[in-house]
């Protein structure tokens, strides 16, 4: 089935505004960023979302983002492309990564080591520019990668900040449990990545609308807003359900949990 991207596109801007406009007024006024996450997805997906304003575009595996990101005709069709990493990030990779023109982001720095291979890769490319980063917290409690306790990612907030010449720290990011009942009330991860950031911005002294929020993805991405994301990474919505030809059924669903989040992904739109 085709997929629409440009219509899709138009329902999850009209599904943001609507969040913003329910968002409580002590929250930092900062417009959400979309991060178009195209994992698995042809760049002719890519350029058609470009072609209908879209600007920042994720990938969770490295040598699927390095491959786009190279792609000739996005080279010469797309030239303000700005390119996110959202997934896990293993120092064996991070060369590899720093390759990827249009480099704008990566949003889980896991470690002080990561951060340090980074910042120094970072350096040896001579860049003009410092490279974007955030920490990844792990809020849920459930394996996979990120802080798990206020001191752990605070240190390394405080490292990315403070001690890295190479990379700018702007923000947290976590990716949450899988399935939660709004209907329970808000998300206690996203609550307490909030509260993460109001402690951050005490102990570096930060203004509440200069640490961003990554979080929220196309089952929960407007909610996500509402209690204060800045950044929200969603993926089928636009570019429709996720193909793995070469991989067998019963490997799929070891992919991870944000794999498993974007199972649901088509529903958030006509929802809203």
């Amino acid at each position: 089935m085709a997929v629409d991207v440009s219509r899709a596109l138009r329902g999850v801007s009209v599904n943001i505004k609507a969040a913003v406009a329910r968002r409580e007024g002590s929250l930092p006024a900062l417009t959400p960023r979309l991060v178009a996450v195209s994992k698995t997805k042809p760049p002719a997906m890519v350029m058609e979302a470009y072609c209908h304003g879209q600007r920042h575009f994720g990938e969770n595996y490295v040598q699927e983002l390095v491959t786009k990101a190279s792609n000739t005709q996005i080279l010469s069709d797309c030239p303000e492309i700005k390119w996110h990493f959202v997934g896990h990030l293993q120092k064996s990779n991070v060369s590899k990564l720093m390759g990827t023109p249009n480099l704008f982001m990566i949003e889980t720095i896991d470690s002080i080591k990561l951060a340090d291979k980074v910042n120094l890769t970072w350096q040896k490319k001579k860049a003009s520019e410092r490279l974007k980063v955030m920490v990844q917290v792990n809020t849920s409690g459930e394996e996979k990668s990120g802080f798990g306790s206020a001191p752990e990612h605070l240190s390394v907030v405080e490292h990315n900040a403070r001690r890295v010449l190479n990379l700018e720290f702007t923000g947290l990011m976590t990716i949450g449990r899988y399935g939660y009942d709004l209907s329970q009330g808000p998300n206690p991860d996203f609550q307490k990545l909030s509260g993460h950031r109001k402690e951050v911005c005490a102990k570096l002294d930060l203004p509440l609308d200069k640490v961003e929020l990554s979080m929220g993805m196309s089952t929960d991405y407007a909610h996500a807003i509402e209690v204060g994301a800045t950044s929200v990474r969603v993926g089928s919505i636009i570019f429709g359900e996720r193909e793995y030809p070469n991989t067998p059924k019963s490997s799929q669903s070891t992919q991870g949990v944000e794999e498993a989040k974007e199972k649901m992904e088509g529903l958030t739109v006509s929802a809203n």
